[in-house]
């Protein structure tokens, strides 16, 4: 009985921490207040979406050199032909890994600091870190670049995607106990939102509105997380399989303990 106990007790703790969402178990902001992205990673369509935003605007400067460009064509069925009119700018090769057109010793000269590569940053900072972060740039004279953001103060990144979002400017934080419900977007006035603990203006407006760029940064941020882990599009599936074979045995062990057992007095 004592053994069987435990074998429930271990099933049950491998079950709980197997489908725990990876949003919980990862760390991100260090205590900073951050918005939740709802990103998935078996939407295709949105996957896709991300790897062109990554490809466009992010792959100059940040590498992604644990990837390829052809394991991630494969993975969310983007055609050869559409991967190399739309992610492949250079002279690089599908089988290549995939690695910024900026060299470092550019980056520190322009930037004063290399930019680092972004294939695990989902892992270490997290998902939502991640979505807050992109949704946070503002501009700001007094910095070497002319922007800032508010997740991560003083930072030497330049908004790639002014474009897309506008130009903000931070008109002050709000009280965290204030936040609870509060919609992203103010509705008496679309030209202030809320990002993070950030209140922002828009100054100017962007190509796309702040919902068409939110839902953009959620398919970056899938694409991110994706990249952190490009396996989890099968694991997800083989991880049924195995719990369900996992159930299965358990009931035909039980099942022999008592023909084992039948004739025990």
């Amino acid at each position: 009985m004592i053994r069987i106990n435990s074998v429930l007790i271990a099933f049950v703790v491998t079950v709980f921490f197997t489908t725990l969402p990876s949003s919980v178990m990862a760390a991100g902001g260090h205590g900073a207040v951050l918005d939740t992205v709802h990103a998935n990673v078996s939407d295709k369509k949105s996957l896709q979406n991300g790897a062109k935003l990554f490809a466009n605007y992010c792959l100059s400067c940040h590498s992604a050199q644990y990837s390829r460009y052809n394991r991630v064509a494969r993975d969310l069925d983007i055609p050869l032909s559409v991967l190399k009119e739309n992610m492949m700018f250079t002279s690089e090769k599908a089988g290549d890994l995939m690695k910024a057109t900026m060299t470092k010793a550019d980056a520190k000269k322009w930037f004063g600091v290399a930019p680092p590569d972004l294939t695990l940053v989902s892992r270490v900072r997290g998902p939502n870190w991640v979505y807050t972060y992109l949704r946070g740039f503002y501009k700001d004279e007094s910095t070497a670049s002319g922007w800032n953001n508010s997740l991560y103060e003083n930072v030497a990144m330049p908004h790639a995607m002014y474009e897309l979002q506008g130009v903000q400017k931070l008109v002050g934080k709000v009280d965290p106990a204030e936040l609870h419900g509060a919609a992203t977007h103010d509705e008496h006035a679309s030209s202030h939102q809320i990002v993070g603990d950030a209140k922002f203006e828009i100054v100017k407006p962007g190509t796309l509105s702040p919902a068409e760029f939110d839902a953009a940064m959620t398919d970056l941020t899938a694409f991110l997380i994706y990249l952190a882990e490009p396996a989890q599009l099968q694991r997800h599936k083989i991880g049924i399989f195995s719990l369900l074979f996992v159930i299965i045995l358990m009931g035909l062990c039980y099942l022999l303990k008592k023909e084992y057992w039948r004739d025990v007095h």
